[in-house]
């Protein structure tokens, strides 16, 4: 019977299988994985994401989010076979967890619901998954709430799949319920059972006439790939069905189809099905080692999550792809420095289980390796092994200024938000030295809210967020000429620095040139770099309290002192000559402009140029978005001002799928009322 493998390594020659559960938000996936759990004896009984009992979603963030927002790993045994399966977030602003994982699963469940408002998001997950070339079927959940006939489902979730989705059962329906479902490959028919497995029962012969017709499309779409099969169905004869079973898991392992399997994981109906494929059709680990590392050696384990632990330290969650590893034995990290396991764990939920070993298949926790990071190849031995590309990083779309409402937590908050970033690579942490901020950035505004909650439960600090300040700067439209002179006497030594500058301005980008024409010693050589000390300074800070630019600066004249005269008097002699000038050079201010690239469904479009214009963007135009079916992207310039929050109004106007990445393109002169708004949000009057 089935039962719950948490805590053990595998057995020789039985290495278990790995499965993501993905799909978009609010599809199931917890549900299914408790399901599967339910039904394998892993767990007493089916929890329910409602009531917060689940083994996934167990985290205090999740809880009170009713979301996934983290990876949720669980392992169970079915008929003699082990499997680890992996839940992953399914709201846009959390799927870098996916990410993370599917470097190291054998086949991912694209859990989906009969929901054309969620084809976009399904596409996102599809495309990742094509990307990576991952084996993968879908489990259309819900059943027992669908309106439409299932072939009509498959044709709307359709051009989300770059690959033919091919239905493996078709439901019974009684009083307009899916009560059971007919198996085309086996062409056996079963009724569900409420959280029980289902029962075998005759076809009646409308139910028969129904299954010779979808079982014959089903063949034609695998004949496609099977010149044998297309044979067969051309001369009317009936295939075999091992040959039927082989091309259904060869042509899903190539990635050349999907297979379709539904039920409703709330009731426990499905799952049974599912799981019986899953452990007759998913690839060992072997196919995930040469899709990583090739012919090669793999006696590797591939680290795709790292977690920061409140009593456990840090823990890096690896798949082993061959070999064994125990505690206490030394790896390489990516064939060079030496590390040493710390501590060997199986992870059930929220629970890290010791182990003293693991073997080829298994995922593991393990202990205290600091030197190791996510995405990072943890070899066996010190060969050379080339191991899989870095894993990419999604590009911020939000971010907040944050920092301590303590000073003496400066230091830990630096220390928290570093192990966030390395639990969480679509977090990234930067300090604007313009703006003197530390700057988090995430995927949204939960995702942002989530951080902030870990912050304050997980690590006990009290934080202030707001709204990052725009890196405005500013310029001079005319130039000047002034004379900026420091004169001190306060007994003994004076001070005595005395400076002609030419300011004049620069075309745009040109940042600030400082030069001298000084002749016959007037200022003295060794005062000059001084002078331009003195002019960078007060540079930083002009008229409308912001750091100049593009801006020239000539020392041309001046005097000096043989005993008042030193580095310090020229300094501010030329501080006090940038002051003077800049007030009559008609300051302007300027702000940054990125280039935005947005990506957004083709029906949105419209509404997405509506959004770049109100925000003061100049677009340059919109093109579909290469190999993505139904898919614009928007190019425009756009005032970093206006880009603080941009993604939320993207989200609202394409059911919270757009995304955009927005990099510097110039700064650009800002007047008017625009300005006076900015020097007002800045705290600053207008020149």
């Amino acid at each position: 019977m089935a039962k719950n493998s948490n805590g053990k390594g595998s057995a020789a020659g039985n290495a278990p299988r790995c499965i993501a559960f993905v799909g978009p938000f609010g599809s199931g996936k917890t549900s299914l994985l408790e399901a599967l759990l339910a039904r394998t004896e892993a767990v007493a009984r089916q929890g329910s994401v409602s009531e917060g009992n689940t083994i996934g979603d167990a985290s205090p963030e999740a809880r009170a989010h009713g979301m996934s927002v983290e990876l949720n790993i669980a392992s169970a045994e079915f008929l003699g076979d082990r499997f680890v399966f992996v839940d992953c977030p399914g709201s846009v602003e959390f799927l870098s967890e996916m990410d993370g994982a599917l470097s190291g699963v054998d086949l991912a469940v694209v859990v989906a619901e009969d929901d054309e408002r969620k084809v976009p998001a399904l596409q996102l997950i599809l495309k990742s998954l094509e990307a990576r070339a991952i084996p993968r079927v879908l489990f259309l959940n819900k059943i027992d709430k669908s309106t439409r006939r299932v072939r009509d489902v498959l044709n709307i979730l359709q051009p989300a799949s770059s690959v033919p989705l091919v239905l493996r059962q078709i439901p019974i329906w009684e009083g307009g319920q899916a009560t059971g479902f007919i198996d085309l490959a086996l062409e056996q028919a079963h009724v569900y059972h409420e959280k029980e497995p289902s029962t075998r029962i005759d076809m009646s012969d409308e139910d028969r006439a129904r299954e010779h017709e979808a079982r014959f499309s089903m063949l034609e779409l695998l004949a496609d790939h099977d010149d044998d099969l297309m044979e067969a169905l051309l001369e009317d004869i009936a295939p075999d069905r091992d040959l039927v079973f082989a091309d259904l898991v060869n042509e899903m392992r190539d990635g050349v189809i999907c297979p379709v399997f539904f039920g409703s994981a709330e009731h426990g109906n499905g799952v049974g099905r599912l799981l019986k494929a899953l452990r007759h059709e998913v690839p060992n680990v072997d196919l995930l080692g040469q899709r990583l590392l090739g012919s090669g050696r793999r006696d590797a384990l591939q680290v795709f999550k790292t977690l920061h632990t409140q009593h456990g330290g840090k823990l890096s969650i690896a798949r082993i792809l061959d070999g064994q590893v125990s505690d206490g034995d030394c790896l390489f990290v990516n064939g060079g420095p030496e590390v040493k396991v710390s501590g060997l764990f199986s992870i059930f939920g929220q629970q890290a289980n010791k182990i003293a070993t693991a073997g080829k298949g298994d995922l593991v926790a393990l202990g205290r390796l600091d030197e190791v990071q996510t995405g990072d190849l943890l070899c066996q031995s010190q060969d050379a092994v080339t191991g899989p590309a870095e894993m990419t990083r999604r590009s911020p779309a939000l971010a907040t200024a944050i920092s301590a409402n303590q000073r003496k937590d400066e230091v830990r908050l630096s220390t928290a938000l570093a192990k966030l970033a390395e639990e969480d690579r679509s977090l990234t942490v930067t300090q604007n030295q313009t703006t003197q901020e530390t700057l988090l950035a995430g995927q949204g505004e939960m995702h942002l809210r989530v951080a902030l909650e870990r912050l304050s439960g997980k690590y006990g600090l009290e934080v202030t967020s707001h709204t990052p300040h725009v890196p405005y700067a500013e310029t001079i439209r005319t130039g000047t000429k002034v004379r900026g002179r420091h004169k001190k006497q306060s007994g003994g030594h004076g001070q005595f620095g005395d400076v002609v500058l030419e300011i004049a301005p620069l075309p745009r980008g040109e940042d600030v040139q400082f030069s001298d024409t000084i002749t016959g010693g007037v200022v003295p050589k060794q005062y000059i770099p001084s002078v331009k000390e003195g002019v960078l300074e007060a540079l930083g800070t002009g008229p409308l309290g912001f750091p100049v630019v593009d801006v020239s600066v000539c020392l041309t004249d001046g005097s000096y002192h043989s005993v008042d005269s030193s580095d310090q008097a020229f300094k501010m002699a030329g501080a006090l000559a940038i002051r003077e000038g800049l007030q009559d050079c008609k300051p302007v201010l300027l702000e940054p402009i990125q280039k935005v690239v947005i990506a957004c469904p083709s029906d949105a479009t419209a509404k997405i140029n509506a959004i770049v214009s109100a925000r003061r963007g100049q677009l340059l135009g919109f093109d579909a978005r290469p190999d993505w079916f139904g898919w614009d992207e928007v190019q425009a310039l756009m005032p970093e001002a206006e880009i603080g929050d941009l993604i939320v109004e993207l989200r609202s106007a394409t059911a919270g799928v757009a995304s955009f990445t927005a990099t510097f393109d110039h700064m650009a002169e800002l007047s008017g009322k625009a300005a006076d708004q900015a020097l007002q949000r800045s705290g600053r009057q207008a020149a």
